[in-house]
């Protein structure tokens, strides 16, 4: 599913007035009669129903304004409350306010204050007071009436975005609308599905308004990657395949206190398909993991009696390395000056595809620009918002602030593949391309889930997937392997390992749905 930021959006509507000689009031007529349907889907239509419309005075009030004169035709009560003067509604909203009829609207111009009554009335309220044209804190009247109608107790529908959020980012200007469900139209909001927006939306519709086609895929976008689009980017796997075949993962991971994380990230790979992955570790460790894997195959490495890599690793794994499909690095390495030393020392040498996850990032953190050494070989790597902030030299709060801006900066300064976790992953490709997740739940929100995430991708790399649909494909089954789980055990007490169980089932479930 394909989202743009609000200004993409008009851009889309002036194209498709002024080139193809779409009116915009029919462009209205379709949108508030799309946001109809879906109340009327899920409230029913009949005698009893009221509808309040909360309209403010631009084009988000008019498409408010048709859906007063279709849900009226189908039964309902649909009074609009307008914060405005009817003189100070123009062009396409002014017209459908002239269609109503005077005594459904009440003209507000001072607020909502003392319409409280009337809002607990109704069967939903519509907010149609803003949509996606603002980008300042919300404040005066029309920020009180976000107020009134998130504290009337009854259900909101959003029409195209909950009025408040930003459309270009998700963030909370001041406050925001809180709604049950939103109908988006034409293309979904970059403020409908990230964070916080997403959860001020409710459940989002996107409604087909006759855009031209050429205009929306011309349009510059993100990807939103849901099941529909994560089904159509798996490979089927031949009969004909063998463990050969399905490719070989090396998994440089480990330090004394950390076995856990070498571990999931080697089953991990297993889980997503992964035909044979070898996991070389602390030659001290080797008694450790050969009982926590059975599958994986454990290489020691040193001879030392230290729990982590030492300097003098690097030709033994550089040997090791020889062959691999892929190749995962960090999860457990620890941060000991001479494993730092061996991270720096093998991003320039290897040349299998390279996924750099945990300590591994806190090594690069150290010295980004030697990525820079990688270029035409595949690196991919997987932040979670600290490691970001520490990778580009960034504040956190200045990585949350701007998530796909942040990863699309990096991945293209230093041509590599970036997944940056958290609610609504950013996946970034070193040409420009971005991608958002859709998958994944708070139950994530515990140790270990990243180094699962580590092995998904580097399984999906080793089987020949481009590093993008690695990264996206990989980033959205961890996700949905954890929103299976939830309808099981809910959001608190599940580990990475339950996760890493889930992965075949998740994958083959995603297969099966149509």
């Amino acid at each position: 599913m394909k989202v743009v930021t609000g200004q993409v959006m008009q851009s889309i509507d002036k194209r498709a007035i002024g080139e193809f000689g779409i009116p915009g009031l029919a462009l209205m007529e379709r949108a508030g009669t799309a946001c109809a349907d879906a109340i009327s889907e899920r409230f029913g239509d009949g005698v009893g129903k009221k509808a309040v419309i909360v309209a403010g005075k631009g084009n988000n009030g008019g498409d408010g304004f048709v859906i007063s004169r279709i849900l009226s035709q189908r039964g309902w009560e649909a009074p609009v409350l307008l914060l405005a003067s009817p003189e100070a509604v123009t062009g396409d909203a002014a017209a459908n306010l002239k269609r109503l009829d005077p005594g459904v609207v009440t003209t507000l111009p001072h607020g909502l204050s003392g319409q409280e009554h009337l809002l607990k009335s109704a069967s939903v309220v519509v907010d149609a007071l803003l949509g996606t044209g603002i980008n300042s804190e919300v404040g005066g009247i029309y920020g009180e009436a976000i107020d009134i109608v998130n504290a009337c107790g009854v259900p909101v529908v959003a029409v195209d975005l909950p009025s408040g959020i930003d459309a270009g980012n998700g963030q909370v200007l001041g406050r925001a609308v809180r709604a049950e469900l939103t109908v988006s139209f034409a293309l979904a909001k970059l403020g409908n599905v990230l964070y916080p927006g997403a959860e001020f939306g409710g459940r989002l519709a996107v409604a087909d308004i006759g855009m031209p086609q050429a205009v929306v895929d011309e349009a510059p976008g993100c990807e939103f990657v849901d099941e529909e689009s994560a089904r159509g980017m798996i490979r089927k796997r031949s009969v004909l395949a063998h463990k050969g075949s399905n490719g070989h993962c090396l998994i440089i991971a480990g330090s004394a206190g950390k076995t856990g994380a070498a571990a999931m990230a080697a089953q991990s790979a297993l889980r997503s398909g992964a035909g044979l992955v070898s996991l070389a570790i602390p030659a001290a460790l080797n008694p450790v993991l050969e009982s926590k894997t059975t599958e994986a195959m454990t290489i020691a490495v040193g001879r030392e009696d230290k729990g982590y890599f030492l300097a003098g690793a690097l030709d033994e794994l550089l040997s090791v390395a020889k062959g691999k499909d892929a190749v995962a690095l960090g999860p457990g390495l620890g941060t000991a000056h001479s494993t730092v030393y061996l991270v720096h020392s093998l991003l320039a040498l290897l040349e299998a595809p390279l996924v750099i996850d945990a300590d591994g990032l806190n090594a690069v953190a150290a010295a980004p620009e030697l990525l820079l050494q990688r270029r035409g070989r595949v690196t991919l790597l997987t932040p979670h918002p600290g490691e970001m902030a520490r990778l580009s030299g960034l504040s956190i709060p200045q990585v949350e602030a701007d998530r796909i801006g942040c990863a699309r900066d990096f991945a293209a300064r230093f041509q590599v593949y970036l997944v940056l976790k958290g609610a609504r992953s950013i996946v970034a490709a070193p040409d420009g391309g971005v991608s958002i997740n859709g998958s994944g739940n708070p139950g994530m929100a515990t140790g270990g889930m990243g180094d699962v995430l580590t092995g998904v991708i580097a399984a999906l790399l080793g089987q020949g997937y481009h590093p993008f649909a690695a990264a996206r494909l990989g980033t959205f089954l961890h996700g949905y392997a954890a929103d299976c789980l939830v309808e099981e055990m809910g959001t608190r007490g599940m580990v990475a390992t339950d996760v890493q169980e889930a992965l075949p089932r998740a994958l083959q479930r995603l297969m099966a749905a149509t």
